[in-house]
């Protein structure tokens, strides 16, 4: 008559080696592989954008700046403090940092009365940990551009 057995494991034989599982060493070694580019991802997406947002704002604020100033001279001079606030508080590199101003609907001097201003900010989101051998730091970034449109005021350069 058969016995039953009171464990539920299987007797283990002498010639066999230990069944000593090695999960959490697996766990962590693809764990690692699996989640570095994941987080590296992250990073460079949340720079790419803080660079974007920074873009944006600097074409917006910019539009504005020039648009609602009384003369050139002004306008000059608020863009290049707007730019440099709009540089230092994004982060921004200022040699990448490219600003062009566009007037549609006036033959004379841009901003004229009236014209439609255009504003187009371009700079440059450099890749984080990315070393400066070989160039890789110059191949390592992403372009990123906005821009911005602002009416001017039919009374542009007028003094009162």
């Amino acid at each position: 008559m058969l016995r039953a057995r009171a464990s539920t494991e299987w007797p283990r034989d002498e010639g066999m080696p230990a069944d000593e599982g090695s999960a959490p060493l697996e766990f962590i070694l693809v764990g690692l592989l699996l989640l570095t580019p994941i987080v590296y991802l992250i990073v460079a997406l949340g720079a790419i954008q803080g660079q974007a947002l920074g873009v944006e704002t600097g074409a917006r604020q910019l539009a504005r700046t020039i648009a609602t100033s009384p003369d050139v001279v002004t306008a000059d001079a608020r863009a290049d403090r707007v730019r440099d606030a709009i540089v230092a508080e994004y982060g921004l590199d200022p040699a990448t940092v490219a600003v062009t101003v566009d007037c549609a609907h006036t033959t004379t001097t841009c901003p004229a009365a009236g014209a439609i201003l255009t504003v187009t900010v371009r700079a440059e989101a450099t890749l984080p940990l990315v070393p400066a051998i070989l160039g890789l730091e110059k191949i390592a970034r992403v372009p990123v551009e906005s821009t911005s449109v602002q009416k001017v005021s039919r009374l542009w350069g007028i003094t009162p």
